[in-house]
């Protein structure tokens, strides 16, 4: 265990990182002086300046703050780094060889796991917006929580919170292997596509890892399991668990789901009553799925249902979940973080549930060069169920290029007729507005970065 009251400087490395910074922001908030590096610049860094983070973009020991180049410092000083960063680095090849104490952020967490009632949240999709669902229901209520979320709450702005209660709501992240080192109370597994098969080599790996995370679960606690993938979980024992889901024998059940306006009604069977009428305004049919484990987590944990339906109403989502940017009756423009096939094709749904019959073009931005050759198929089957499709190049994050694997391997399995590549920077100048109709830009890459000039652009060019 880390005796933090040594500690007189924590450095983050790849601090920009949407899971490093929540990290930041909860030592920020203890008091402790905080720097850090990252590639280059983002609205997360920018965020983190202002609330008084150091922060580089140059990797170079040499522009290191002079805590951290004085190596008296050592025993003081602690530093936690992503796995995503490179090992040819600088910076943590100047820490590693001066023997600085390193951290994964996996590490660091699983030591908070440690000392408060974690509720994590694990899946290959899903699990960013259930986790922000819960720590809304229970902030929401006379119950509180903190939370280490792995998106921006648009209730809060933040992915952040702190509370008074005894939960802490953790968004239970599987690569590298990183959730094995949580201990939760209460453990949810949302989903179990194929994904991070570059650290897993194959489907069934993947799925024992998610049972190992499942084995870390405290005795005397709870597992959640969707109840598509509930024949792929091993319960542990001296555990209770439960299934959610639109399935008739799921333990927490939504149903009779009506769509009205811009918002839903459904009604929950939980395993001890049926609560009728909830109201729920975020959009998509998978977010009422969403809703409902993120109910019977809040009810497990203590909220009255009141509470319950109070607070799904006020819920505003995610940043980059399912973000309807602009909703005009001609132009509409959403933004989703969805880089795997079925993320894609839930996002897909969605938006033609919600949006009728309307003409959907698609920006999609691969993230990762494996996944892409992986999931290729996937990729192109998926996307034909949109109207017209622009491809960005692949976003490589922390590989290098595989030979012969690029953006095109998609395009050309694809038998839509509308269908390009294109460039990042040549983007917001080249949208054909006037025969557009709903615009959606998915990946998990730097695609962000376009999100605020196309919606500029398209608002400038709407008003003409």
């Amino acid at each position: 265990m880390i005796d933090t009251g040594k500690i007189k400087g924590i450095y983050f490395i790849g601090i920009g990182g949407i899971g490093m910074s929540a990290l930041a922001r909860y030592f920020l908030a203890g008091g402790f002086p905080v720097s850090g590096y990252d590639r280059s610049e983002s609205s997360l860094t920018f965020s983190l300046s202002s609330e008084g983070c150091i922060i580089s973009y140059v990797d170079d020991a040499d522009m290191l703050p002079e805590f951290f180049r004085d190596r008296l410092n050592v025993k003081n000083t602690l530093i936690i780094y992503t796995p995503a960063i490179p090992p040819e680095n600088k910076i943590i090849t100047y820490f590693r060889s001066n023997g600085y104490p390193l951290f994964k952020r996996s590490e660091i967490l699983g030591q908070i796991s440690e000392q408060t009632d974690t509720l994590a949240v694990s899946g290959t999709h899903g699990k960013t917006t259930v986790s922000t669902m819960i720590a809304h229901l229970l902030k929401q209520s006379h119950v509180d929580c903190s939370a280490f979320l792995g998106g921006i709450s648009k209730n809060y702005n933040t992915n952040m919170l702190l509370g008074g209660g005894r939960y802490t709501v953790i968004e239970a992240d599987e690569f590298d292997r990183s959730f094995h080192r949580l201990a939760p109370l209460l453990a949810v597994v949302t989903s179990l596509d194929a994904d991070h098969l570059d650290i897993y080599g194959d489907h069934p790996t993947m799925i024992a890892a998610y049972n190992e995370f499942c084995s870390k679960i405290r005795e005397g606690g709870t597992l959640i399991v969707n109840s598509k993938i509930a024949d792929k979980i091993i319960v542990p024992q001296d555990i209770t668990s439960f299934t959610y889901g639109f399935d008739e024998d799921a333990d927490y059940r939504s149903f009779n789901i009506r769509q009205s306006g811009d918002s839903y009604k459904f009604d929950l069977k939980t395993p001890g009553k049926i609560i009728t009428d909830i109201h729920f305004g975020f959009p998509g049919i998978i977010n009422i799925e969403n809703a409902t484990v993120a109910s019977a987590v809040a009810l497990i944990s203590g909220i009255t249902e009141i509470e319950l339906r109070k607070a799904l109403i006020t819920f505003r989502g995610v940043s980059r979940r399912f973000d309807i940017r602009l909703n005009y009756s001609d132009l509409v423009y959403i933004d989703d973080y969805a880089h795997h096939p079925e993320e894609i094709r839930a996002c897909i749904t969605s938006v033609r549930e919600y949006f009728g019959g309307r003409k959907i073009t698609g920006i999609f931005q691969p993230h990762l060069f494996s996944r892409t050759r992986d999931h290729a198929e996937g990729f192109a089957g998926i996307l034909d169920k949109l109207d017209e499709v622009i491809l960005l190049p692949i976003y490589p994050a922390r590989e290098k290029p595989i030979k012969g694997v690029s953006s095109e391997m998609i395009l050309d399995r694809m038998k839509l007729k509308k269908k390009s590549i294109m460039n990042k920077e040549d983007i917001p100048g080249k949208l054909d507005i006037e025969n557009m109709d709903v615009l959606l830009t998915i990946g998990a890459g730097d695609i962000d970065r376009l999100v605020e000039p196309i919606e500029s652009e398209l608002r400038r060019r709407r008003r003409r």
